[in-house]
């Protein structure tokens, strides 16, 4: 191996199947890769015991990062099976106690440190401001750039004081974006006057509490990326360097998305992306073995073309090399098994006294799945008999019919961001319509509700999120 193939290995999270790692992937730890990402939908994630099993082996072959992307909230990695028994960044802004954050934050890390994971894809650190935005969301603090800043600190802190690097995303900001950069890259018409007053504001404080690394974002950002998205601009890396100070490690956001690779392929955007000064490639979940030689072989050739420096490679070496140096402080910190249904029980936002008198008829109403959330279970199922939960397509839902089929019972109608599903309100306008005292449940934000009745939400669909309207409701109560 040579010089330079071993300084290409040092910038590369590739990914790989199952719950142990192959022999492959072993072999080129040993040769230096950086790391890898774990990933839920590759059967990396089994149980703790396993994981555990699985980040030990990595590391008796190496000194690797093992990254993944696990925010706590909606988007988890570690309870992909059951949902997060913390409730997301959403749910803690609108609690806004910093000192909560933190805790919760601490307590993730404890988990992920005890998993043997050491690089967390977090915290989002988005301002959420368009409404529509379809992939950040409840994965925000909230629209008030103070507020989300004050939450950033307090979440790198509390991933910090565990232990775990913590990486601030999506640079330079994804909250005002009605596009899913998995499909395109977004436009984010903003000039650098707004851009320092909002999208900048939380990055300054991750920054100032001292994370250890910042995440590209798929973007275009015209004001400062011109019409190249964010991760392959060398204007968005001189913006995070030279403006805002950041001298910790820059990682790409996974480079198989369609907004950063699309149209010219990993291997490209893999050199396009170190050419702008990223030191980390995140490569994607189906980006393995094959994937992570034709990446090297893109590398050597861009050097051998003169299109990237030896020298730009051995900058993201060395950072990555400080990374893993940092990771070695002693760090303790013990989970705390309350603070996520506390920060959640918090969190309710309630209009009215919904409060159940009878065993009720639960009506959940789908939604477009967001991505980055993946296949997490969600909803009041755990709590009672298969036959009181109804899960519908509200395009095709009969409210007549559903309220026929409560059959005198209470009703509770179960929603996931109804401000951006127009089915999902015109099914509670209806529903309500024919049983007025239907209890709805937001588990996305808050943003539209009934103009009267009980209303509940939630700010997330976690199992901390859901656990805590089903106390209310007296679900639990129930059930016990």
């Amino acid at each position: 191996m040579t010089e330079l193939e071993s300084l290409a290995r040092s910038t590369l999270l590739p990914s790989f199947a199952g719950d142990a790692p192959p022999d492959w992937l072993l072999r080129e730890v040993d040769a230096g890769l950086a790391g890898v990402t774990l990933f839920a939908i590759n059967g990396n994630m089994p149980d703790s015991a396993g994981l555990a099993a699985l980040t030990g082996a990595l590391r008796r072959a190496g000194d690797p990062l093992i990254a993944t992307d696990e925010e706590g909230g909606d988007v988890t990695r570690l309870a992909h099976l059951t949902g997060s028994p913390y409730p997301g960044n959403a749910a803690l802004g609108a609690v806004d106690d910093p000192d909560l954050t933190a805790g919760v934050y601490r307590s993730l890390g404890a988990e992920l440190a005890q998993a043997g994971v050491n690089l967390d894809f977090a915290p989002t650190v988005d301002v959420n401001t368009v409404p529509d935005n379809p992939i950040i969301g409840t994965r925000a603090f909230g629209g008030d750039p103070a507020l989300v800043a004050r939450h950033t600190t307090a979440a790198v802190r509390g991933l910090q004081d565990a232990g775990i690097a913590a990486c601030a995303k999506h640079f330079p900001g994804h909250g005002a974006t009605a596009v899913d950069s998995h499909h395109e890259a977004p436009v984010v018409d903003a000039d650098r006057e707004l851009l320092a007053r909002r999208e900048l504001v939380p990055f300054d404080a991750a920054i100032a509490a001292g994370c250890r690394a910042v995440m590209l974002g798929h973007l275009i950002v015209p004001a400062v990326t011109g019409t190249t998205p964010a991760t392959l601009s060398p204007g968005a890396v001189a913006l995070l360097r030279d403006e805002l100070g950041f001298t910790g490690v820059i990682v790409t956001d996974a480079l198989d998305m369609r907004g950063a690779s699309g149209r010219i392929g990993i291997p490209e955007a893999s050199v396009r992306a170190l050419i702008a000064g990223a030191d980390l490639l995140c490569l994607g979940p189906r980006e393995r073995r094959d994937s992570l030689a034709s990446v090297i072989v893109a590398i050597r050739q861009a050097v051998e073309a003169g299109r990237l420096s030896v020298d730009r490679l051995a900058e993201s070496a060395e950072r990555v090399r400080e990374l893993k140096a940092w990771l070695t402080r002693p760090a303790s910190s013990a989970a705390d098994p309350g603070i996520g249904i506390e920060a959640a029980r918090r969190a309710v936002l309630t209009t009215g006294e919904p409060r159940l008198t009878a065993p009720p008829l639960v009506i959940e109403a789908n939604a477009p799945a967001n991505i980055a959330v993946g296949p997490v279970p969600w909803g009041f199922g755990r709590w009672l008999p298969a036959d009181d939960v109804l899960r519908v397509d509200p395009d095709d839902a009969d409210a007549h019919a559903l309220a026929t089929a409560a059959n005198g019972r209470p009703v509770v109608l179960v929603l996931r961001d109804a401000h951006r599903h127009l089915a999902q309100r015109a099914l509670a306008t209806a529903l309500r319509s024919a049983r007025p005292d239907t209890i709805v449940v937001e588990l996305g934000l808050p943003i539209w509700r009934p103009p009267d009745g009980q209303y509940v939400a939630a700010y997330g669909a976690t199992l901390a999120n859901t656990t805590a309207v089903a106390e209310l409701l007296g679900l639990t109560a129930r059930l016990s």
